[in-house]
C-alpha cells in the first residue's frame, strides 16, 4: 500500500526540489512525508530538503515524556544523506562538554551555533540521533529521515527567526556533550546494510534479494522506501524512489535488476 504524502512548507525549505518531487509555485517546501499507516503508526518517514539552517533543538525520550505526561512516545531519528551541496553540514552535539547553565547561556546569546560539531557530508552519510542530543541540519541538504512518530520538538535557538523557543523545556532533556561518532556510517556503494537495530526501530538497506536473516527479522509490517529503482509489493503496488508504501513482510518485496531500498519496522 502506498503512503499518502503530506507536503510541508518551512522557513528553510527550497523552491527547487530535486527529481521526482516538485515544489508548488512560490512555496518553500522543507519536508514531504509519509502518512503512517494504521498498522504502524509508530514510525515516521520524511524527505527533508533545507536552502538555510534549521532551528538547534533536542528531543524528549519515551520516559521523560511518559514522566511529563505527555501522553506521547519521545522522538530519536536517524538521517540518510541523499544529496548535498558542497560544503553542507549537520550540527550535531557539541565540541567539548557543556553543563546545564553554560548551554543555556549559549543559546541565549547565540553562540551555541558556534559550540556545536558541524560535520561536513555528503551522500551516503548516515547518523543515528538519540533523544537528548542537540542538533541542527545546515543548508543544502536533502535527508530521508525515519524517526519516532513524535511531534515534540524543543527549539533552543533559531539565529532570530520569529518562531518559538523552548529553551526551560530543552534544558531538563538536552545532553551537552560530544556525539558519539560510533553511530555514524557511510554506506557502501552497494550491499546490504544493517542501519539501526534498537530499542525504537529496525532500519536496514536491502540491495536486491534479501539474505534469510533480514526475511527473519522483517517477518511482519514494514515501510518501504526505495534509493534506486523499482520495488514491488505483492498485491500489485510498483514503488519508486520518492515513494513509501506499506508491505505485509520482506518476503513480498521483489527488486527490480537495480533496486534497492531502505526497509523500517518496529523492533521485532
Amino acid at each position: 500500500m502506498l503512503l499518502p504524502v503530506k507536503t510541508v512548507e518551512k522557513v528553510w525549505g527550497r523552491e527547487d526540489l530535486p527529481p521526482p518531487f516538485e515544489a508548488p509555485e512560490g512555496k518553500r517546501i522543507g519536508e514531504i512525508w509519509f502518512e503512517p499507516p494504521d498498522r504502524l503508526p509508530q514510525l515516521l518517514v520524511k524527505y527533508l530538503f533545507t536552502s538555510d539552517k534549521l532551528s538547534v533543538q533536542c528531543h524528549p525520550s519515551d520516559e521523560q515524556t511518559l514522566a511529563q505526561g505527555l501522553g506521547q512516545q519521545g522522538k530519536e531519528e536517524c538521517w540518510l544523506v541523499v544529496d548535498a551541496e558542497p560544503g553542507a553540514v549537520l550540527g550535531i552535539g557539541f565540541d567539548t562538554t557543556l553543563d546545564e547553565d553554560e548551554m543555556r547561556a549559549a543559546a541565549k546569546d547565540g553562540s551555541i551555533e558556534e559550540l556545536l560539531t558541524w560535520h561536513e557530508v555528503q551522500p551516503g552519510d548516515f547518523y543515528y540521533i538519540p533523544a537528548n542530543t542537540v542538533h541542527a541540519i545546515g543548508a543544502g541538504c536533502s535527508i530521508i529521515e525515519i524517526q519516532q512518530n513524535s511531534d515534540i520538538t524543543y527549539r533552543l535557538y533559531d539565529y532570530g527567526r520569529p518562531r518559538e523557543l523552548h529553551l526551560e523545556e530543552g534544558m531538563k532533556v538536552a545532553r551537552g556533550e560530544p556525539y558519539d561518532m560510533g553511530l555514524h556510517q557511510m554506506l557502501p556503494p552497494s550491499g546490504d546494510v544493517t542501519l539501526v537495530d534498537g530499542p525504537h526501530f529496525r532500519l536496514d538497506r536491502v540491495d536486491g534479494v534479501a539474505d534469510e536473516g533480514l526475511l527473519y527479522a522483517y517477518a511482519g509490517p514494514l515501510l518501504v522506501i526505495p534509493l534506486s529503482g523499482q520495488v514491488n509489493v505483492t498485491g500489485g503496488d510498483v514503488v519508486s524512489p520518492g515513494q513509501c508504501a506499506l508491505a505485509p513482510d520482506l518476503a513480498s518485496v521483489t527488486f527490480a535488476p537495480d533496486g534497492r531500498c531502505l526497509i523500517a519496522a518496529p523492533p521485532g
